[in-house]
């Protein structure tokens, strides 16, 4: 009797054991029959642990982490979601011994389980992926035999949990695939001459450095939340609000019946470190924004604008330097990707990667300036760019010479030369350079070819279309991107080759 009575009184090590394993396998339920999106119960927590993480905390881990930082709170995500559902299992185990009312504690953790995954989630169908888990590791907890000393049935719960996970895993994998509107699309004709000048002006690199327009798959991508939004055309629509004359709202076939203009536009991520490869440029197709402007806001009086997306990301920009901006709805001639913002992205020449808001739903105009959603986390990347010259390859070549190369940016300024050292900053000479291709903001290729003699310090920089050189003074990331000179030492016998 007294057993008895400390177990209704104290959680056991069964009940908790079930109680992980329940959370575990309701996770990987929820992944198995939403796939990796926002249906998947760990998007929202997901979202929510990203949008009261402080500002200061995520700068730091950018800095000091960079983008394996995210890794951090996906992992923090999974376990919260794992052990919401663990509880509520618990719970349900904690009903069925204090009221010896088996059924009722099952019923009760698997409907809490479901009902607390359609809340979270939005989608009360996909949700039983989570409840069943719940509700049948409950039910193995509460049976009669469960709590016996050294009972094979744990272990074969135990082994059974870890199978269902592996099985839901590769089953969420199917399901996360990209939606149809990434299937590959016939390239019209002039994006395919775009592309063709593309790759005649690229300069002959032996080394490893991407080309003048850069693969779709291979084109960085930096978001603020895991889970990209799932937005299909046919639903999608953009309203111009806040101090206009009148609303003005398009929708995509609106939107695409428009004027069409295909540009190289060049992105850099402002959180990468000096030498780092978030930096890629693509053939953009898509209509200019100041013509919707000038419907919305006929008297030109507003000095600033909002841009929001349907993943509640907001960035700020004076109404000015959307003058050119651009609404782009294909890349390098096919849909846009959902993780680069189908099916309509900004692209705002010269500003820094994360200014160019993805899966656009809504531009206000303001009569005052608000702080967009890097702003109240520390940062300032909502200017031009910063000037960068690349180092990314060195190659030994066969002739005894070594090969440098990368690639050189700096927004609507352009790139006029980049400038090489082998002695450490003492002297300086020129860098081949890429014909530069047609736009105001598109980076350049740079090559040169020296004799090494023994351990040489590189050091690249670039001077800009307005002849102002690349600042060599060092800063990071945060909070305006990191700036300096790209120093790295070469030996002979280090270089690729």
């Amino acid at each position: 009797m007294i057993d008895r009575i400390r177990d209704t009184e104290y959680v056991t090590v069964t009940e908790l054991l079930f109680a992980v394993l329940a959370g575990a396998t309701g996770v990987a339920g929820s992944y198995a029959v939403a796939g990796y999106t926002r249906q998947f119960i760990v998007a929202p927590i997901d979202a929510q642990v990203v949008r009261l993480t402080p500002g200061s905390i995520v700068a730091f881990f950018i800095t000091n982490i960079g983008e394996e930082g995210h890794l951090l709170h996906i992992a923090l995500s999974f376990c919260l979601a794992a052990g919401l559902l663990g509880a509520i299992a618990l719970l349900g185990m904690r009903v069925a011994d204090r009221l010896t009312q088996s059924t009722l504690g099952i019923a009760l953790a698997g409907g809490l389980a479901w009902g607390v995954t359609a809340a979270i989630t939005g989608d009360p169908v996909l949700a039983i992926g989570a409840g069943a888990p719940v509700l049948i590791f409950t039910a193995i907890a509460v049976a009669p035999t469960a709590d016996t000393d050294h009972n094979p049935a744990r272990r074969r719960a135990i082994a059974s949990a870890l199978a269902f996970v592996g099985v839901a895993a590769g089953i969420g994998r199917l399901t996360s695939e990209e939606p149809t509107q990434s299937t590959e699309a016939d390239v019209s004709s002039e994006v395919e001459q775009q592309l063709q000048q593309a790759e005649s002006q690229q300069l002959d690199i032996t080394g490893d450095v991407p080309g003048l327009v850069s693969e779709i798959g291979e084109f960085y991508n930096v978001d603020i939340a895991e889970f990209d939004p799932e937005v299909p055309s046919d639903d999608w629509s953009m309203t111009i609000t806040g101090e206009v004359g009148e609303d003005v709202t398009v929708s995509y076939d609106e939107l695409t019946s428009r004027e069409t203009e295909h540009r190289y536009v060049t992105l850099r991520c402002v959180g990468e470190d000096l030498n780092g490869e978030k930096l890629d440029n693509a053939v953009w197709t898509g209509t200019p924004i100041k013509p919707l402007l000038d419907e919305a806001d006929p008297e030109g009086e507003c000095d600033c604008a909002m841009l929001r997306a349907e993943d509640d990301y907001f960035v700020q920009f004076p109404v000015e330097a959307l003058e050119d901006a651009f609404l782009a709805w294909e890349m390098n001639g096919q849909p846009l990707p959902q993780s680069h913002g189908h099916p309509v992205r900004v692209l705002v020449p010269g500003h820094w990667g994360e200014t160019n808001v993805k899966w656009l739903s809504e531009i206000e105009l303001l009569d005052e300036e608000m702080d967009g959603y890097w702003e109240q986390r520390g940062w300032h990347g909502t200017g031009p760019v910063n000037t960068i010259a690349k180092l990314w390859s060195t190659t030994m070549l066969d002739g005894g010479t070594l090969e440098l190369a990368g690639h050189a940016y700096a927004g609507t300024r352009g790139i006029e030369r980049v400038e090489v050292s082998t002695d450490g900053g003492s002297t300086w000479q020129d860098a081949e350079l890429s014909e530069p291709l047609p736009g105001d903001d598109v980076w350049r290729q740079w090559r040169y070819e020296f004799t090494p003699d023994g351990s040489h310090d590189v050091v690249v920089r670039a001077v800009d279309g307005e002849g102002t050189l690349q600042p060599e003074e060092r800063s990071d990331s945060y909070p305006s991107g990191a700036t300096g000179w790209v120093r790295k030492t070469v030996n002979m016998m280090d270089a690729s080759g």
